[in-house]
């Protein structure tokens, strides 16, 4: 697990989201003027840039869980949401960081982060769904653009030195928050009314799209009122409560908003207890003992409907400390009932390879992909135990074709590294992982990385040419990249 000695890059993004602007606002109740508010200072294409930026300076820096069932989970779940929101006018994509904090935060281009404690805490997908569709609100109504906006008609010059501290952040993130908060410190009470105005409106907009969506509405006012009461002593108060103030105010605003909705109730969400229990069993930071004891005492008060899913997360454990045997007897009952569930088939597929029964994997991989050819999950799940079994031009094959369709996945990229490796092509090693490299935002290493493929290469063979175009590509992008600091 990783520790982190500096401020959190992505504390800097949530504190420009609700607490960095210099803002007065009349009424917490009056909204800023919607349409073309905020094209001027930043358009939704250099909003998108900034977003690709600060993504890979992410990747860099914090502990992004690529694991696929996870984002196939969240991603799933947010796009759900953003198909029954309004004023859509960018991609989201939704991603998980290895946090115990209970957080979650938006930024440009449609980025929504979601830490894994938030899932410890949300008692029910529709709790989850309501942070979800509270943070796709500030991105839908472009929240940090309309506050620099705003800035930018009261002090081009302060502007100017927000916008700085911003780009400064890219390269050194302590820097840039210490430019902003110096920048900003004359003005903190129109900045805080600004906030509970956006947070105001993320609420009213959020309950609309769990609305429309399907989800239980009450959910959200469960879920701040649970948080708001846990820790309205707390000397140290979750980050959440730091970058989304609870106030009493806005609870009872977000209950009274729910009760003009349909009371709907929903039967347990599997694919979200599956993903909790994943997350408890090897992202929560704790030791394997104190998993199971987790999953145990969940188990005395579970009803049936929930108790597969703490059986998957034991069975994870028991895996994941050498334990095939106790894993086999919990995993197998589970998969003979749902043959088709990704999230068994995958650890059914890893205690295969575990025990070197790479045929059996492999079939039941192909099975599954007949019925769904095109799922991230179990492509990969495919190339990885090809590999194990020593087909790495088969797996060569598929990866190539995966990360051509999902060149954002460093999962992709880090399988094809290391098919690469073990076929003894090196050229082919080289550019796999300066892709793993240009996701970070590293471009010199990525371009350097390159240069050392395209020279191992066949003269005048098309892998050089490929090579050769994408050290173009990369200097375009490394270019960009800087232009924006």
């Amino acid at each position: 697990m990783f520790r982190f000695a500096k401020v959190p890059t992505y504390l800097l993004i949530s504190a420009l989201l609700s607490s960095s602007f210099t803002v007065s606002a009349n009424n917490s109740n009056s909204l800023p003027e919607i349409g073309t508010t905020a094209a001027a200072t930043l358009t939704i294409e250099k909003g998108q840039e900034y977003g690709d930026a600060y993504m890979r300076m992410l990747r860099a820096s914090q502990p992004v869980i690529s694991d696929p069932l996870l984002s196939e989970y969240v991603q799933d779940l947010g796009n759900r949401l953003v198909a029954n929101a309004d004023s859509v006018r960018t991609p989201f994509n939704f991603f998980m960081i290895q946090n115990r904090e209970i957080n979650a935060f938006a930024f440009f281009g449609g980025y929504v982060a979601i830490h894994s404690g938030l899932f410890l805490y949300a008692q029910s997908e529709s709790e989850l769904a309501s942070v979800i569709a509270h943070e796709i609100a500030h991105v839908t109504q472009r929240h940090l653009a309309r506050s620099m906006e705003d800035q930018a008609k009261k002090s081009p010059m302060t502007m100017a030195a927000l916008v700085g501290s911003l780009m400064l952040a890219i390269a050194a993130p302590e820097a840039g928050i210490a430019a902003i908060h110096a920048t900003t410190a004359a003005s903190m009470q129109g900045q805080i009314n600004y906030t509970r105005s956006n947070e105001k409106e993320a609420d009213r907009i959020g309950i609309a799209t769990l609305a429309k969506s399907g989800f239980e509405v009450q959910a959200m006012p469960r879920f701040f009122g649970r948080l708001a009461d846990q820790y309205r002593y707390a000397s140290k108060p979750p980050a959440m409560l730091l970058t989304h103030p609870l106030p009493e105010a806005r609870v009872s605003d977000t209950r009274s908003r729910a009760n003009q909705y349909p009371n709907v109730r929903l039967p347990l969400s599997e694919p979200y207890q599956l993903t909790r229990a994943r997350i408890v069993a090897r992202y929560a930071g704790i030791e394997s003992e104190a998993a199971l004891d987790w999953f145990n005492r969940k188990m005395k008060k579970a009803s049936p409907k929930m108790k597969p899913a703490l059986n998957y997360g034991k069975a994870l454990v028991y895996m994941d400390s050498g334990k095939y045997q106790q894993a086999h007897a919990l995993l197998d009952p589970l998969i003979a009932a749902e043959p088709n569930n990704r999230f068994y088939i995958d650890s059914a597929t890893d205690l295969d390879l575990f025990q070197k029964r790479y045929d059996s994997a492999i079939n039941r991989l192909e099975k599954a992909l007949r019925q769904n050819p095109n799922n991230s999950v179990l492509r990969l799940n495919l190339a990885h135990a090809l590999q194990e079994s020593g087909l790495n031009a088969s797996s060569i094959s598929i990866l190539t074709r995966y990360t051509y369709d999902n060149p954002n996945d460093s999962n992709g990229w880090s399988l094809l590294a290391q098919a690469y490796a073990a076929a003894g092509k090196r050229d082919g090693e080289l550019a796999s992982r300066a892709e793993l490299m240009a996701l970070r935002g590293q471009w010199d290493r990525a371009i350097n990385n390159y240069i050392q493929a395209s020279q191992i290469a066949d003269v005048n063979s098309l892998d050089q040419a490929r090579y050769d175009a994408r050290i173009d590509q990369l200097r375009l992008s490394r270019e960009r990249f800087a232009n924006l600091q």
